[in-house]
């Protein structure tokens, strides 16, 4: 039979025993709930943010792998263009070459470039294909309003580009620019987002001679090098929504294209008939601005002013001579589209065809009124 003393020397040295044993069972239950926890937290931080370093793998490589596709998808339908130009000089006779950029449109060799590409109308051209072929070609329109012009080659079955909708385009959407960087690096890619929508620019070529007016072209930064004029600006579905035309050496990452649906309504015109033709209202104008309102004391600063200066402002026979527009009349709106910084007589008749009947509002003597004007034409081969 156990004493007292001895009851109490077990007690005092079971109480440690347990206390270890308790303390090793919350050590374990607090890893596993630690364990637990953590887990959830990052599936918590994953689905709420994506910022864990597995959520930004999962989405790189699915961007990643969009850019791959849309390049594929592309870029056996973009062509290099090269021109050679016989000039006489001091030495006699040279030859001078120049490079850019197309895409097929047509499995029968129709091809979209730039104007400029192909502007020299005594040249040779020739278009190398994306897997090496060499072909003679002849440009079959020009652009008479615009940068565009299509080019058309020998052969048949040749893959084509999807053309997109560019007006359905996003400032901050990814965008690929393929093309012949510096006439020597064929198909190269470039990616990068649109950076501005509805610009308005005046492009030159690097002498000086020659420049146009650009309206509602595409701004990007994606990188766009001399050869790649011409080239295709692709979306991330592989569709080309631009044509890649210009950019702005004053800045860094500053290029522009041509929305695509510009041309849309030029591919079937150019296959039918080979021309491109644009519907005109015939009339010489100068833009209204708020310095130009503000100087000339005008009641609006928006719209344009026909005006012709030693020139004739309403040409003869013309649509708007047939509706009655007169020389400092201000149009306001054109088919019920306000001409502004934002939409500028050109890019608003790009939605239009020659022979469209559109209402015109104009304002004369201080009253507004509207005219219905059909739309003329202006037609280049």
């Amino acid at each position: 039979m156990e004493t007292e003393p001895e009851k109490n020397s077990k007690i005092k040295r079971l109480i440690p025993k347990r206390l270890i044993a308790v303390i090793i069972i919350a050590f374990i239950m607090g890893a596993l709930g630690g364990i637990f926890g953590y887990n959830l937290a990052a599936n918590n931080i994953l689905n709420n943010s994506g910022n864990t370093i597995t959520g930004t793998k999962t989405y790189n490589v699915t961007e990643q792998s969009g850019v791959v596709s849309a390049v594929k998808k592309t870029s056996p339908a973009v062509v290099s263009i090269t021109s050679v130009q016989s000039t006489l000089g001091f030495f006699g006779a040279q030859q001078t070459q120049s490079s850019g950029t197309g895409f097929i449109v047509a499995p029968d060799g129709l091809i979209v470039t730039n104007k400029h590409v192909v502007a020299d109308q005594n040249a040779n051209y020739s278009v190398f294909t994306s897997d090496g072929k060499e072909y003679k070609a002849t440009v079959k329109a020009r652009d008479p309003l615009n940068d565009i012009a299509f080019v058309k080659i020998d052969a048949s079955n040749l893959p084509t580009v999807a053309l997109g909708d560019s007006d359905k385009l996003q400032v901050g959407q990814t965008v690929i620019a393929i093309g012949n960087a510096l006439g020597q690096y064929q198909n190269s890619v470039t990616t990068g987002v649109i950076s501005g929508i509805g610009r308005a620019i005046q492009a030159g070529d690097s002498s000086g001679k020659s420049s146009e007016n650009l309206q509602n072209v595409i701004q990007t930064d994606a990188a766009i090098n001399p050869g790649n004029s011409g080239g295709p600006l692709v979306n991330i579905d592989g569709q080309v929504i631009g044509i890649n035309t210009a950019v702005d050496q004053q800045g860094q990452s500053i290029g522009f294209a041509i929305p695509i649906n510009m041309i849309k309504k030029q591919i079937d015109q150019v296959r039918v008939y080979g021309v491109i033709s644009r519907p005109i209202l015939g009339i010489r104008y100068i833009p209204i601005t708020k310095d130009f309102a503000a100087r000339n004391d005008l009641k609006t600063d928006k719209g344009i002013l026909v005006y012709g200066g030693s020139d004739i402002a309403v040409l003869p026979d013309s649509a708007a001579a047939k509706a009655g527009i007169k020389e400092n009349d201000i149009i306001l709106s054109i088919g019920g589209t306000n001409i502004d910084a934002n939409h500028s007589v050109t890019g608003i008749l790009q939605n239009y065809s020659p022979g469209d009947k559109v209402n015109v509002k104009i304002l004369r003597d201080g009253k507004e009124s509207t005219v219905q004007v059909t739309l003329g034409k202006t037609e280049s081969k």
